[in-house]
């Protein structure tokens, strides 16, 4: 005679553990590596700020490998005019620094696969008379209206419209020769929300222009993530992220003094401290530094 035995009832498998409202908006602080609501949370910071597009010609630099940028470039510069007398017989090993500095933040943002390299290679002399640095790595390009450079922009950056391009003659400026396809050189086009600088960064490319990238999220980001210290002027309201209120009510934004900006080639030593600060303040305590990340992509593989 067979005997049934039940082994418990199916309708257990069938219950949830009710949710508590009041604990909805905790979430969980493990990270293994392949966290999707973290995933998910880039992906909607790229949609809010970002454009991307597949068939882009140009190459982009994010905001936080610009900021690292500014910070050896002005430090390497800051050491040579303290010690010029000293430095006389060493020129050469300040312009190796300065092309490692450029191909280490560059390399970071290239992507694997049919990207070209910067050739190993001393960066040159410019005969630019008013730059941020001698030997400047970069050149930054605003590309808005002149009325728009003036209000507020990049500490370092010229004003390069976009409608300079549509020039039948002299499209380009004694700077944007000296720096195309320059050895050691790269060129960093920006506005304030990338539809500008996209289309300019795309004729370019369609030019012959190789050594060129594009800041991503331009003035919109560098708000976000660098209020102070890396532009002069009043940043446009436009660009100035929305404070939220309670219930996540947002905000109008306060207007603020207008202040037009100053015509300003070089970070002073607080700027420098601001964009180092906040430098900090972006990445993970966790992740390893900037300076081992360096170290560590200098090692030959």
């Amino acid at each position: 005679m067979s005997v049934k035995r039940g082994i418990g009832d199916s309708e257990y498998l069938k219950k949830r553990i009710p949710q508590n409202p009041k604990y909805q908006h905790v979430k969980t602080r493990l990270d293994t590596g392949s966290s999707l609501t973290k995933y998910m949370e880039r992906l909607e910071e790229a949609r809010k700020n970002y454009r991307y597009r597949k068939d882009e010609l140009f190459k982009r630099l994010k905001v936080t490998t610009f900021a690292q940028l500014l910070i050896q470039v002005a430090s390497v510069s800051d050491q040579n005019d303290n010690f010029k007398d000293e430095m006389a017989g060493l020129e050469g090993r300040v312009s190796f620094l300065f092309y490692v500095t450029l191909f280490v933040f560059i390399k970071m943002d290239l992507d694997k696969n049919g990207q070209k390299s910067i050739q190993n290679s001393p960066v040159s002399t410019s005969n630019i008379t008013e730059c941020p640095y001698p030997d400047c790595p970069y050149l930054l390009l605003d590309v808005r209206d002149r009325e728009q450079y003036d209000h507020c922009h990049i500490i370092s950056a010229y004003s390069y419209p976009i409608a300079t391009l549509s020039r039948t003659m002299n499209p380009y400026t004694k700077e944007v020769l000296d720096y195309k396809n320059a050895s050691g050189k790269i060129i960093i086009l920006y506005d304030e929300d990338e539809r500008i600088a996209s289309q300019a960064a795309t004729t370019m490319c369609e030019r012959g222009f190789e050594n060129l990238f594009m800041l991503s999220g331009g003035l919109k980001v560098v708000a976000q993530k660098f209020p102070e210290g890396m532009t002069t002027g009043s940043i446009p309201i436009s660009c100035l992220p929305s404070p939220s209120g309670p219930g996540g009510r947002k905000r109008s934004v306060p207007q603020q003094t207008s202040q037009p900006a100053e015509k300003k080639w070089r970070f002073t030593s607080e700027d420098l401290s601001k964009i180092q600060h906040y430098q900090e303040e972006v990445f993970i305590p966790s992740e390893p530094s900037s300076e081992s990340s360096i170290s560590n992509l200098m090692k030959p593989t």
